[in-house]
């Protein structure tokens, strides 16, 4: 079944909510009117070393939290789509998906996954994918140690944290490939500069790192 015309359908049960304020909205669109024009745009230039590019449809603020949160808690809703959406816009106004080969979620250890019931970076790279017709690759890559959460650690911590937590199982797949790293939220970059530099090691011929947000940080904790 058509895509749209299952949102459509299942909408006579469960309306669409905006991800924002929970007012209801047509099955096609991603957040309400109001919210939408209210979301603050990512207009920065960070870079993570190694990767081709970085971009982020919107800068992590108290208006875009809530689709976030709603997502990572497991109420889903409509907040996949909508950041996807929004991350797949973003993906063609920068000309990445023609660059791009297979798209690779940031990865989270099965005992997370687990406890969590799903990957919300996982979510929005399916639904970028159905979107941008590209491949989604969920095996190519795995989270093999537990790591303490990132938001609680310096910039020295967040690097020693992440050093040999991530595998590449399928070197195969993504050798001589242009891949897309996809996350929800960036901070410091840390977990995508790992991941690029894996990816990288094991073949991968470029890597373009896409977020629906980006968190507004000092320059000094660029990873460049």
């Amino acid at each position: 079944m058509d895509y749209m015309l299952k949102k459509r359908l299942l909408s006579l049960l469960y309306p669409v909510r905006c991800p924002i304020c929970g007012k209801v909205i047509f099955p096609h669109e991603d957040f309400c009117s109001e919210c939408r024009e209210n979301l603050p745009k990512y207009c920065g230039d960070f870079n993570i070393k190694g990767a081709e590019a970085f971009i982020a449809p919107f800068e992590y603020h108290d208006m875009i939290s809530p689709a976030i949160l709603l997502m990572k808690n497991g109420t889903r809703g409509n907040a996949p789509y909508a950041l996807g959406l929004a991350t797949a816009e973003c993906i063609k106004n920068h000309g990445i998906h023609r660059q791009s080969d297979i798209i690779i979620p940031t990865p989270m250890h099965s005992a997370d996954k687990r406890k969590r019931g799903f990957n919300q970076s996982e979510l929005i790279a399916k639904e970028v994918g159905r979107i941008l017709n590209l491949k989604v690759c969920t095996k190519c890559v795995e989270k093999v140690r537990i790591t303490e959460p990132q938001k609680r650690l310096s910039k020295k911590e967040r690097k020693n944290n992440l050093k040999n937590a991530f595998a590449v199982k399928a070197p195969e797949l993504i050798r001589e490939k242009r891949v897309m790293l996809i996350d929800d939220v960036c901070t410091t970059g840390s977990t995508l500069a790992e991941l690029t530099k894996l990816l990288r090691q094991n073949g991968a011929a470029a890597v373009y790192c896409v977020c629906c947000c980006k968190t507004p940080i000092k320059k000094a904790m660029s990873t460049t």
